[in-house]
């Protein structure tokens, strides 16, 4: 469940305890002497397994939040809770930890190591997610990798590289890097950008089947409203703020 209320006492939970409560969060970059607000008193949760997507034009904010969700740059006010900490309070290496443990990435422009394979691009993954383990580090669940692999299409094409890879297998790599970790939430930044409109819609079924097959949380940003309604909700952002929410669909849906 998601909402806007400007109160953070109204944040709703709805049946599951959410498992990211953003509270008045607020953002502000500084150029010189002029301050340039990114976020204004954001608030809004969701559940485990629910996707979120959040639209907006360019200088919505939505990158912002999508950075701040992610550990990657803090808020200036407000608080956020990521699985029940504070993730705002959190030092630099605790939340480091939490993010490398809890929090997978797709990039609109896929990121992948030139120099691996695409096994070994997953493979570095759960390495990275394995320094932020708190109960020992795991070995690379190859049931999963396996189930990932044919999940997204890519079985015949881990051992090569990125430049043999098509722009469509370079972000299931990506998407199979994501996952392979398990991780409760997934954060997608414009994941069918660089992607045609086949490919674009295969990576969207793949997500929303990462929501309800293994119960993640998946926050993507993206500008195609389009693309937003294979969402649970979709939230609008303008001027640093969510203007509006609304039901997604649960699939694709193209304009004649």
């Amino acid at each position: 469940m998601v909402t806007t209320s400007s109160s953070p006492s109204n944040v709703v939970t709805g049946a599951k305890q959410p498992i990211i409560v953003a509270q008045n969060l607020g953002k502000t970059y500084h150029s010189g002497k002029l301050e340039v607000p990114a976020l204004r008193s954001v608030n809004f949760s969701a559940a485990p397994g629910e996707f979120v997507a959040i639209v907006g034009p360019s200088g919505s904010g939505k990158s912002t939040l999508f950075y701040v969700l992610g550990g990657l740059t803090q808020a200036t006010s407000g608080s956020l809770f990521i699985d029940g900490a504070e993730f705002s309070q959190l030092s630099d290496l605790e939340r480091t930890r939490m993010r490398r443990a809890k929090i997978g990435f797709v990039f609109q422009r896929f990121n992948l190591l030139p120099t691996l394979t695409a096994l070994g691009n997953i493979e570095i993954a759960h390495d990275i997610a394995n320094l932020g383990a708190t109960n020992g580090k795991k070995p690379l669940d190859r049931e999963l990798l396996d189930h990932l692999a044919d999940m997204l299409g890519i079985k015949g094409r881990l051992d090569h590289r990125p430049n043999e890879l098509s722009g469509g297998e370079q972000q299931r790599v990506a998407i199979a890097r994501a996952l392979i970790s398990r991780p409760a939430i997934v954060l997608a930044d414009e994941p069918t950008g660089n992607l045609d409109t086949k490919n674009s819609d295969a990576v969207l079924d793949m997500l929303r089947r990462s929501s309800r097959e293994l119960n993640q949380t998946v926050l993507m940003i993206t500008h195609n409203p389009e693309a937003a309604q294979i969402a649970d909700r979709i939230l609008h952002m303008r001027d640093g703020q969510i203007t509006s929410i609304e039901k997604g669909t649960g699939r694709v849906v193209h304009e004649a």
